[in-house]
Parts: structure tokens; C-alpha cells; sequence
């Protein structure tokens, strides 16, 4: 008897990474937490246009092009054009035993085929065999020899404007041929469990790894907001911590032996209260005026653009910049690219003005900012360099003040900006804004710099008014930010 529900390649990773998962992915397939918000979505859309182009790049193939639900459609396809012969097929499809996988790219090979996975990451990631691993299992049972399989992805080392190396391919065959033997059991198990209730299944490490589960809030919402996980740098030893029944910080022995920031954390969350160290005065004598507060905004394009650029450069293409005096009077400084062309020499030159004469220039997280210094002054070189390198050397960092001499139980076991700033700046918010994070920043910048022609000109100002906006709002957040730690330190 055929099971009454089938297994995808992506079914079946989502239940080896728990079985809830898989069972609200098969069973509720209408389900809002499925609809990918426009960070998932962005994902999801540059997979299709490396997906794409990497098929370029192994050319003279028959590309098996049916929507995705016209399953029957795409595996007689794929069986007339390997009949014809065909040295190359794209989405390539099979089914067997309740499975059915697409094949990126597959080849024929001496004694069979060789299946390739197309990914857009930079490595062939531990978890991207277990994806190989059941499509080679699927084209096994339905009767074929895989001789080869290799995982391609975008080559870090490759830069633009020459992108005849923009892939690689990494031969995964024996890794892979290591797991096969269990995945039949798993598949069995897979099917056998979706034809049953929703499984038991606790909250673990499963929950965000290898990927963050969309249902997540669900089985989370019964789960105190001070759970262990929460513990700064924690890790895996917090399900050890609710194995012996601590589930809340606000449980936790003063003995435990935490790290100081952990402790500083249980403290704070126990009394319900904010812990300031006495060393915090002494930290803050670091910030002397005249100040700037930066930040940059980036892109990272999986396919570069400009001339010297690799697949994921960070590249700086907007900033902030607050300057405040000794008499603490402020100014506001901005810069953003126009695009498509390559807008780093235009925005080094406005960033030197921008931090002419500071003693002190203060951001948030700064080894962000210090690496998009350093990739600029590695880029242009020359006088601009050592211009770069001197803004480099008066950078400091505000995160570890308040992550060794502050915590506030609103923190919530985080301390970038986005978590700090409610907890003890509560009057300055990004509510409302169209942008509001720095995720959706960098969708907005690439939508602007690298597909602005497609965009209608009030789309374009609207964009660049909503991105100027963000950009001030966390300049200024670390200029309120400092003032309230000074208050905190007792002046």
C-alpha cells in the first residue's frame, strides 16, 4: 500500500530536524507561519537567481520547467529527456518510496549520473549532505547509478569583474554514501509519523538550528520569557540546566558558577531590577569629546558588481554620523549612494569630512564598523587608506560597556542595539518607522543601488527617505544611549 503523504527533499530535512515541524509543514500547509516574511522571501529569491545562474555554468542542458505542484508533468519530462539522451537535465525529477526530490543539476557521468546541488552559500555545509543524501536515495530506488555527487556554491575567492570561477563544486560522494544507509529508516519514520497525531516533541536545539522553525512561537508559548537559553552565551549547557528543572533565571542558585555576565544577568532578572557595576564611570572616561557616533549601512550581493568584490562583501554604501562638541550641542551628517555604479570612493571622501577633527568616534558593535574601514581603505588604497585607518584608530566600541558594566532585565539575554535601546532608552523608538531593522535596510539598499532602474522615481525617493531615516534614527540612538549611561554612572 502507498503511504497516503509524500516526502520532498525539503520535507524530509525539516523532519530530521524535528518532527513537529514536518507534521505542521504537511498538515497545514496554509499555515501563516509558512507565508516567508521579506527576510526569508529575499532568501528564497536569491537562491532562484544563483539556482539560475549556476546552470550557465554547466550549459547544453534540458531544463525540466513545470510549476512545482505539476509533479507528474516534470517526472515525465525529465524520464523523455534522459531517454533522448540529454548530457545535461535541470530539475531533474524522481519518486520512489513516498519520496520525490528535483535535482538541481544532473549529469551523465562514466558509469551513471552525477547529481549536483546548487547552493548559494560559500561551503558545502554540514547540512546541505543530509539534502543530497535523500535525493541520491530517491534516484537509487528508482533505478539509477549515482557515481557523483557534489555540492556547488558561490567561490569567496572569486572576484569581479572575472567570474569564470564565480562556483565551485565540492565532491561530497563519500560523505554522503556515509549517510545513505540510514535514510530509509528515516524516511520510514518520516511517513509513519504523519499518518499519526501531532507528535511530542520538547523545545530544544532543534528549535533554531540548522534552521530557525517557523513554528517556533508555538511550541515557545508557554516557555518564561527568562528562560535559561536566554543566559548570555549559554549555548547547548541551557537544556542541560532544564534537565535538572531550571527553566527560569529567576530559578537559578547563586552557586552556579556564571560568568560574570551571565551572573550580572540572573541578578538583574531575579531582583527585577537594573545592575549597574561601579567600574561603569571609570569605562565611560574612554568617550571625550569632540565625539562622532557612526554607523554604516550595507549590501552584501551574492553576485558582485564592482570591480574588486567577492560573492558576500560587505560593502558600505551609506552613513550616519552625529557630531557632538564639547558644549554637547549636536549636527547631523549623512551620505547615501545614488547607484548602480560603484559608490565607495564618493563615500570614503564624505566620510573623512564627516570625522574631520573627532577625538573620539563611537559605535555600536564597532567591529562592524571597523572591518567596512578597513575593506574600504584595503579597496582604494592610497592617501584615502591612511585617511580610513586614522578614523579606524580613534573608533571605540559603546557594546561591551553595557555588556560588563550594565545589564537591565528587559535586555532579554541580548545586547546589540535593537535590545538595549527599549530597555534604557524606552523614549526613543524605531516604532513606525518603515524600516526599522537593519535586515530590511540592506533589502531596501539593494532594491535601490542594483535594480534602481526598475523602480518608478517616487518608489526611489520613498526608499531613500525611509533609509535615511533608519540610518539617523541609530546614530542618534547612540548619542541617548551614552547620555543614559553617564545618568546610570552617577553623572
Amino acid at each position: 500500500m502507498s503511504p497516503s503523504y509524500r516526502l520532498s527533499k525539503s520535507r524530509y530535512t525539516a523532519g530530521l530536524q524535528c518532527h513537529k515541524l514536518l507534521w505542521w509543514r504537511v498538515h497545514e500547509p496554509d499555515a501563516p507561519e509558512l507565508v516567508p516574511d521579506p527576510a526569508t522571501q529575499a532568501i528564497f529569491d536569491q537562491g532562484t537567481r544563483v539556482g539560475a545562474l549556476a546552470r550557465t555554468y554547466v550549459p547544453g542542458g534540458t531544463l525540466v520547467d513545470f510549476p512545482w505542484n505539476e509533479t507528474q508533468k516534470k517526472l515525465e519530462a525529465t524520464a523523455a529527456a534522459l531517454a533522448a539522451g540529454a548530457p545535461v537535465v535541470y530539475e531533474a525529477s524522481f519518486s520512489a518510496g513516498g519520496v520525490f526530490a528535483a535535482v538541481d543539476i544532473l549529469e551523465r557521468v562514466p558509469g551513471g549520473l552525477g547529481l549536483v546541488e546548487v547552493k548559494s552559500g560559500t561551503s558545502a555545509k554540514p547540512e546541505y549532505l543530509q539534502d543530497a543524501a535523500v535525493q541520491a536515495h530517491v534516484l537509487a530506488q528508482a533505478g539509477h547509478e549515482v557515481r557523483r555527487v557534489e555540492i556547488m556554491h558561490l567561490n569567496r575567492a572569486c572576484t569581479f569583474p572575472d567570474l569564470s570561477d564565480l562556483f565551485t563544486r565540492a565532491d561530497v560522494t563519500g560523505a554522503v554514501a556515509e549517510l545513505l544507509p540510514d535514510v530509509p529508516a528515516q524516511v520510514r519514520a518520516q511517513l509513519r509519523m504523519l499518518e499519526g497525531p501531532l507528535p511530542e516533541v520538547p523545545i530544544g536545539p532543534r528549535c533554531s538550528a540548522p534552521y530557525a522553525c517557523p513554528f517556533r512561537a508555538r511550541c515557545w508559548a508557554g516557555v518564561p520569557d527568562d528562560h535559561v537559553s536566554t543566559l548570555y552565551r549559554i549555548g547547548k549547557k541551557a537544556w542541560d540546566l532544564e534537565a535538572q528543572g531550571y527553566r527560569a533565571i529567576r530559578d537559578l542558585p547563586a552557586t552556579l558558577g556564571l560568568n560574570a555576565t551571565a551572573e550580572r544577568q540572573r541578578l538583574a532578572v531575579t531582583e527585577g531590577r537594573v545592575v549597574v557595576e561601579p567600574t561603569l564611570r571609570e569605562a565611560l572616561r574612554t568617550f571625550q569629546p569632540p565625539l562622532a557616533f557612526l554607523d554604516f549601512e550595507t549590501i552584501n550581493p551574492a553576485i558582485p558588481a564592482w570591480d574588486g568584490c567577492h560573492p558576500y562583501d560587505n560593502l558600505p554604501v551609506q552613513f550616519s554620523c552625529h557630531r557632538q562638541g564639547r558644549d554637547g550641542a549636536c549636527e547631523h551628517l549623512e551620505w547615501l549612494a545614488e547607484g548602480p555604479g560603484d559608490p565607495r570612493p564618493a563615500l570614503a571622501g564624505a566620510l573623512i569630512a564627516a570625522c574631520a577633527d573627532a577625538r573620539t568616534i563611537v559605535a555600536y558593535n564597532a567591529s562592524f564598523e571597523r572591518t567596512c574601514l578597513e575593506n574600504l581603505g584595503a579597496a582604494l588604497g592610497g592617501s584615502v587608506a591612511l585617511e580610513l585607518g586614522d578614523i579606524e584608530k580613534h573608533l571605540v566600541d559603546l557594546l561591551p560597556v553595557v555588556r560588563d558594566h550594565v545589564y537591565h532585565p528587559g535586555f532579554g539575554g541580548g545586547f546589540g542595539l535593537k535590545a538595549v535601546l527599549p530597555a534604557l532608552v524606552p523614549e526613543l523608538s524605531y516604532d513606525g518607522m518603515e524600516i526599522a531593522e537593519g535586515d530590511a535596510a540592506t533589502r531596501a539598499l539593494e532594491r535601490l543601488l542594483l535594480r534602481g532602474e526598475t523602480l518608478a522615481a517616487a518608489e526611489r525617493a520613498r526608499l531613500r527617505e525611509a533609509l535615511l531615516s533608519y540610518c539617523e534614527r541609530d546614530t542618534w540612538a547612540i548619542v541617548k544611549l551614552l547620555e543614559r549611561l553617564r545618568e546610570l554612572a552617577g553623572g
